[in-house]
């Protein structure tokens, strides 16, 4: 990652905690205010106590509260190069994706092959990539996240309140999400819920993978078949609860993963499909239905499914 040039900031900085920033990590805060510097500076420097909340030392996992005063020290805040920062392709993925928007969140359709975040050896994802092309943007959140190889719906807040009240939705199950996904084979089913637990686990190569475990969290998928072809078959996937790979390790269970899945699909069908063009995991989360946490509307957003994808089945021999 180069570096083009650097800035100042030349004097203790005071900042008074607002609503907006109510009951935030404090590492989380800095991260948000402090763009270009290094996590770890910023774990460092509140380490070390040269960051203050009211005067006093605390840790990084401290949670604001309106009216806490935080002092930032005078700190070098590195400018990247917005190229080997943000890819541009993102940047335009990002801007064209947008599928709704008002003051407390927005809705983007997600590219596939990018992280929702940067991290563990990845320099950038979608959240970078947004406060990037809205430098004028104060906060910009996850509110959930898709796994990289997954493209579709993906909620964003622009306000502390917003996150928090989408929190709440996310956690009392009353976000519908539906997913398309192409499986492999022929799925003989019309429709099946799968209900099987789910553990999440480290395979002897380092890699987390997700099993089917009765130590398991509960976990539960709706599936039902859409289009029946030759050698696969397209189904839309409503999750109702929101495990780690959910929808992944219960289409394996199937005997049926989704097609491109490395990590829980067949390498022979894989190269199959590749070699008919398919490229990436087919997942694509294609609809999010909720009620708007400040006017209570019912809201359906939906994603059109990528045009490669469209382009690719239709050369499928339908049934």
């Amino acid at each position: 990652m180069s570096i083009e040039e650097s800035s100042d900031l030349p004097k203790v900085v005071n900042i008074e905690i607002t609503e907006e920033n109510n009951d935030q990590r404090l590492d989380n805060f800095l991260i948000s205010r402090l763009k270009g510097v290094p996590k770890s500076r910023i774990y460092r420097i509140v380490r070390k106590g040269e960051v203050r909340v009211n005067k006093g030392r605390v840790d990084v996992k401290y949670r604001l509260v309106s009216g806490d005063i935080v002092r930032i020290p005078p700190i070098r805040v590195a400018e990247r190069s917005e190229e080997s920062y943000v890819p541009q392709g993102l940047q335009e993925a990002l801007q064209q994706g947008i599928l709704f928007e008002d003051e407390g969140f927005l809705i983007v359709n997600k590219p596939a092959g990018f992280a929702v975040h940067g991290g563990s050896g990845i320099s950038s994802g979608i959240i970078e990539g947004l406060r990037l092309i809205r430098p004028e943007a104060h906060f910009l959140e996850l509110v959930h996240r898709l796994d990289k190889d997954t493209s579709g719906c993906l909620i964003i807040a622009k306000k502390r309140s917003a996150l928090r009240k989408l929190h709440e939705l996310f956690r009392d199950d009353q976000v519908h999400k539906t997913y398309q996904a192409l499986l492999a084979g022929q799925w003989a089913r019309k429709k099946l819920v799968v209900t099987a637990p789910l553990l999440k686990n480290i395979n002897k190569g380092g890699e987390r993978i997700v099993v089917i475990s009765q130590s398991g969290k509960a976990a539960e998928t709706l599936f039902r078949r859409l289009k029946l072809f030759h050698n696969a078959t397209l189904v839309e996937a409503a999750p109702k609860t929101g495990r780690t790979h959910q929808i992944r390790v219960h289409a394996a269970s199937l005997g049926h993963p989704i097609v491109g899945d490395e990590r829980y699909g067949l390498d022979e069908v894989n190269k199959v499909f590749r070699t008919k063009g398919y490229k990436r995991m087919f997942l694509h989360a294609e609809t999010l239905q909720f009620k708007h946490p400040i006017t209570g509307l019912l809201m359906t957003i939906s994603a059109p499914l990528p045009l490669q994808l469209q382009n690719l089945l239709k050369h499928e021999e339908q049934i």
